[in-house]
């Protein structure tokens, strides 16, 4: 006989509740007698149903009576005839068998409802903020557009120089509010422990004045750099240097060149 499949058949507990028949409570009787791995599950099946009982309802038990059993030494004398329905007494253990299941089922619900409540304010909170995000990026793009776009914008491309042919980037001046927007596409992400630094020249004699090193580049998506220039440039140029920037440009690291064309 497979006992393990007989206990995980459910039949003990029918038999303990009394809702089996005659036929079946003698046939389990029997079996109880022949297998002692059942009768000890049947032993154990009683104890938890009077246990749980007792939680819901006190009144319900004898404790006297119990207690005996509990102090009980001889297994033998254990009275497991055939047993007949009780509905008295098993329906309120059954009743209390539901109660607490009901009460398992109704927090273990909540805790999930919560659960799902929770995980949806959260995905609200952070659609907000990307939807935020988005609108200030959007504003931010069309203000950016605007400047670019005024009729007395200076536009001065740079070209790439010696080894570094293939790389450019454009500035955009705006004379009238002292401010250059540098559109660095064109360039490379800076290596660990260099930044790219921007530069604006007086040709005659050449003289570099630094407008500043670019430290978050490499982070940035658009690569388009507010920079403010007071001076009177006649050109703009980027050089790679080491991090915190360098006094006078690195000539053998310059990337990009150009010259402002002030004609019409």
């Amino acid at each position: 006989m497979d006992i393990k499949a007989y206990i995980e058949s459910g039949i003990l507990e029918l038999y303990v509740a009394g809702q089996l028949s005659e036929k079946e409570n003698q046939e389990v009787y029997d079996l109880l007698q022949q297998y002692p791995e059942l009768l000890q599950e049947v032993l154990e099946i009683e104890a938890a149903v009077v246990k749980l009982t007792a939680a819901v309802s006190p009144h319900a038990i004898d404790f006297d009576s119990f207690k005996g059993k509990l102090n009980a030494t001889d297994t033998k004398v254990v009275d497991l005839k055939p047993k007949k329905p009780n509905w008295i007494s098993y329906t309120g253990w059954a009743a209390s068998i539901l109660l607490a299941g009901g009460l398992l089922w109704t927090l273990n619900n909540k805790n999930q409802l919560e659960d799902q409540l929770q995980t949806a304010e959260t995905e609200k909170r952070y659609l907000e903020i990307q939807i935020e995000d988005a609108r200030t990026d959007l504003a931010a793009t069309k203000n950016l557009l605007d400047a670019i776009r005024d009729k007395d914008i200076i536009a001065v491309p740079l070209g790439g120089q010696g080894d570094y042919a293939s790389n450019y980037a454009k500035v955009y001046w705006n004379k009238a509010d002292n401010t250059i927007y540098l559109d660095a596409e064109g360039l490379p992400n800076a290596p660990e422990g260099k930044v790219w630094q921007v530069w604006s020249l007086t040709l005659n004699p050449l003289t570099p004045t630094s407008l500043g090193t670019i430290d978050n580049f490499n982070t940035d998506d658009n690569k388009i750099f507010t920079i403010a220039n007071a001076n009177e440039s006649q050109a703009f140029g980027i050089t790679l240097e080491p991090a915190g920037g360098s006094e006078s440009p690195t000539m053998e690291q310059l990337y990009t060149l150009g010259v402002v064309n002030t004609q019409p």
